[in-house]
């Protein structure tokens, strides 16, 4: 048995799912952190909760013995944030409780700490024909990024004072089964066979699946290479959200009812009803250059997209 992981997040999307593989491999002992004590988690993987993450969290005896330390918990990124202060809610719980946990994680011994960040820390969207890379010039554009971004910062400052070593993994937009949001309502619109007016765009996007990115992070737990590097990941694929919506329907086995309004007519539309940020998502590009990832690591990406989405669609299926 390899040395002990610590997990947070364990009851999250991309959190849950790393605790499944590690519990299948049973290579390594996991502990979950959860915030809610009556969360139900794998039987015979112990947890602890702490129920207020922020930088006065006292983490104890919790840390003693630890190998490695996936931080994966985070306050999440909302279309309409209701906070009064959206920065400070975030810096709150991704900077200041990130990097607390980070430096009594060091002081305890911890030889590499994973932290999950974002692609939202390079910014927004892309060019055509360009992609973000791993080293770029960091450019967040919204409180979520900023705060993924300080943490960053702050875990590499870490990593130059102490053995610690830091990873940083930064997904792009994660699918797969469980999804929510605006992926979980395309599958319902397909699945009902509305028309939708996406028949004509033409942007590119790179998305990445479930299982890619836990690939990738348990990648990260022993690699060598890993140690003090900053990675992007995405399943080597970019689509256009026409062929995302085409693709997604054959695997859900739905009609495609896809009619090609020009997407400077959406785009328009959407700005006259205050849905700026999601038309971009829906038109714009956005893509990442994951070469480094695949030659530092020898990583590639396990699942194809078609072999993902019908992961999805069936998980689907069975569960809406």
């Amino acid at each position: 048995m390899q040395g002990t992981i610590l997990l947070t997040g364990a009851t999250g999307f991309v959190g849950g799912a790393i605790l499944k593989r590690l519990h299948l491999e049973k290579k390594r002992s996991v502990v979950a952190v959860v915030r809610d004590s009556s969360k139900v988690i794998l039987e015979n993987v112990p947890k602890v909760c702490i129920e207020q993450f922020d930088g006065s969290t006292q983490w104890e005896q919790r840390l003693d013995g630890l190998d490695v330390v996936i931080h994966a918990a985070a306050r999440v990124h909302v279309m309409n944030d209701v906070e009064d202060d959206p920065l400070a809610a975030f810096r709150n719980v991704n900077v200041e409780g990130t990097l607390n946990l980070a430096r009594q994680a060091a002081a305890a011994g911890v030889r590499r700490f994973i932290f999950i960040s974002s692609i939202k820390v390079n910014g927004e969207g892309t060019a055509p024909g360009s992609a973000y890379v791993a080293d770029d010039v960091p450019a967040p554009m919204d409180p979520y990024g900023v705060s993924k971004m300080e943490a960053e910062l702050g875990l590499r400052q870490l990593s130059l004072i102490t053995t610690m070593e830091v990873v940083i993994v930064r997904p792009v937009l994660v699918y797969g089964p469980g999804v929510k949001a605006n992926f979980l309502n395309m599958m319902r619109w397909l699945d009902k066979g509305f028309p939708l007016p996406f028949g004509a765009i033409h942007n590119k996007r790179s998305l990445v699946a479930l299982d890619n990115l836990v690939d990738l992070i348990l990648t990260c737990i022993d690699h060598p290479a890993a140690a003090n590097q900053a990675f992007l990941v995405s399943d080597g694929e970019d689509l256009s959200t026409t062929q995302l919506l085409s693709r997604m329907g054959k695997a859900l086995n739905a009609p495609r009812r896809l009619i090609p309004v020009p997407s400077w007519l959406l785009e328009g539309g959407a700005a006259l009803l205050g849905k700026k940020a999601l038309s971009q998502r829906l038109c714009g590009s956005l893509q990442v250059d994951i070469t480094k990832t695949r030659n530092l690591l020898g990583w590639a990406p396990p699942l194809s997209v078609d072999e993902a989405l019908a992961i999805t669609a069936k998980y689907f299926r069975e569960h809406h």
